[in-house]
């Protein structure tokens, strides 16, 4: 197995330990997705099983991706929408990195945290977590605040404000962040590197509930 391959292989294996963390009421496992076939409209248009496709390796996407693009790369999983791809970095400002497919769907990274996505339908806007930040870069436990705006059918930007607690996870290595605004709550999972967040399972919101992000090229 070459590098590339063994690199991306890790890193699928990384994604299915860490959602493996997240409550058992969560949007749903990653190693699921990872293992399943993933619907095809082909398929759907034909009136096939979608499981009697044949799904894409994650691992040989990855692999791939890494041999084509000698840029910065991520392998995304969109675990309500059964989907996983690789985004390549097209932009980078002030420390915020714009990750993107091929038909512009977009995820944004501050530091390896989810501060935006384009092109998904229930877009993010931006999410405003400093104070979250810092406590899991760190690897610290704390009480921190954070904010995620919403566009919403009226044109407005409508904040999303929640409490959050920072603390070890049960899996060595692996620090949890569990925000919660009224009835709604949710749990965000990061394994964190040398300051670095290289793997993580992400809440984007109500509409597309979590996403795990893989750090394929730094």
């Amino acid at each position: 197995m070459n590098r590339k391959m063994m690199r991306a292989t890790f890193g699928v294996a990384m994604l299915a330990m860490l959602a493996a963390c997240g409550n058992a009421g969560s949007e749903g496992s990653i190693r699921g997705m990872l293992v399943t076939a993933v619907k095809q409209s082909a398929a759907k248009a034909a009136g096939k099983d979608a499981a009697a496709q044949p799904a894409p390796d994650p691992s040989a996407m990855a692999a791939e991706a890494l041999r084509v693009n000698p840029g910065p790369l991520i392998l995304v999983g969109l675990e309500r929408m059964k989907t996983t791809q690789v985004m390549a970095m097209t932009g980078e400002n002030a420390g915020q990195r714009t990750y993107m497919t091929k038909n512009e769907q977009a995820l944004i990274l501050r530091g390896g945290m989810l501060a935006g996505t384009r092109g998904l339908g229930h877009d993010l806007s931006v999410a405003e977590m400093s104070s979250s930040a810092a406590l899991i870069r760190a690897g610290r436990s704390g009480q921190a605040q954070r904010v995620m705006r919403y566009w919403t059918g009226d044109g407005l930007e409508r904040p999303l404000t929640l409490d959050c607690s920072i603390g070890g996870g049960p899996k060595p290595g692996v620090i949890v962040e569990s925000c919660r605004s009224g009835a709604l709550e949710f749990q965000n999972n990061y394994m964190v590197q040398g300051g670095r967040i290289t793997v993580s399972r992400q809440w984007i919101g109500p509409d597309l509930g979590y996403v795990t992000i893989q750090e394929l090229r730094p």
